[in-house]
């Protein structure tokens, strides 16, 4: 049994959500191999034979596969995955794009966003916005999985793996990247934080959130959002934390004036520690919080940023 396990990274090095695939991807079991697929990406190659578990590297390198579209990528795991009895893949936005292209290549099911391994064929996933776990068992003959990496913990980069080249090039040339728009912060980005100060429609307007930059700069951590405050045109939708934006899980979660509903818990809840600031006593987000603060965010949060 040998696991094919995507790499995310930016060329240059290896993101978190690749250590900590890995580590599901080893209790399923068996040999784990990663792919590096991208263009002059021998750096992240290097850093990918030093994860922990890993047996083997696999590179990809060429320009086809430098923004890692999904058609092209599609192909290229698609191809070399026939030979592995699973495919894994960060439940992130780049494999979410190209993983259920792998699995329709292959005529298997894709079993989405795993938290937790029983066996080599068991998986639990949360459904209904993480208020069910399913078990689920899949009798492919290739497993197609994303890892929800928010359940995992990183593995150890004490490894030595051996580093291969893979000659195949697959260009669809039904696509091209054009550009990409990246917000640029000095803060951690929000899936890799230990931290995290969220605000929600209790912030009344985008301009109130510089209360919490001063927070964040000081605990160095991430912004982010609910729902209602993206919608609400108060900050850009790259910050939004829940089920429909990013699933995070840091060893501390702030939310300011978020009332709690079940679709932004679905994204945090599972934050080593919660910390609820509300003035209304009756939020659902003080049912899963740790420490609950009941006043008015515009009182506190200057005082709490003059404490820190």
């Amino acid at each position: 049994m040998t696991i094919l396990l995507i790499a995310e990274h930016d060329n240059s090095a290896v993101k978190a959500d690749t250590l900590k695939a890995v580590n599901a991807a080893t209790a399923i079991g068996g040999d784990i191999h990663v792919l590096v697929a991208g263009a002059n990406c021998s750096a992240a190659a290097d850093e990918a034979a030093k994860i922990s578990g890993v047996a083997k590297v696999l590179v990809a390198d060429n320009e086809a596969y430098e923004h890692q579209l999904a058609e092209n990528m599609g192909l290229l795991v698609s191809d070399l995955g026939k030979d592995y009895s699973h495919i894994v893949s960060p439940a992130t936005t780049t494999g979410k794009n190209f993983m259920p292209r792998v699995a329709a290549l292959l005529d298997v099911a894709q079993i989405s966003d795993i938290i937790a391994v029983h066996s080599e064929d068991s998986f639990d996933r949360p459904i209904y916005a993480g208020n069910a776990i399913a078990t689920v068992k899949s009798s492919d003959a290739i497993k197609v999985l994303t890892v929800r990496v928010a359940a995992f913990s990183e593995a150890g980069t004490d490894g030595s793996a051996e580093v291969v080249a893979v000659d195949a090039v697959h260009d669809a040339g039904i696509s091209s990247f054009v550009s990409a728009e990246l917000t640029k912060s000095e803060r951690p980005e929000l899936g890799a934080a230990r931290v995290i100060i969220s605000g929600g429609r209790g912030m009344q307007n985008g301009e109130n959130f510089k209360l919490l930059e001063g927070i964040a700069d000081k605990l160095g951590a991430a912004i982010g959002a609910s729902r209602a405050a993206v919608d609400a045109g108060f900050v850009p939708n790259d910050m939004q934390v829940g089920q429909t934006g990013k699933i995070v899980a840091p060893e501390l979660y702030i939310a300011v004036g978020i009332s709690g509903a079940i679709q932004h818990l679905a994204g945090m809840k599972d934050s080593k520690v919660i910390v609820a600031i509300n003035k209304d006593p009756e939020a659902p987000i003080f049912q899963i919080a740790d420490y609950g603060l009941v006043a008015d965010l515009f009182d506190v949060l200057p005082e709490l940023e003059a404490a820190l």
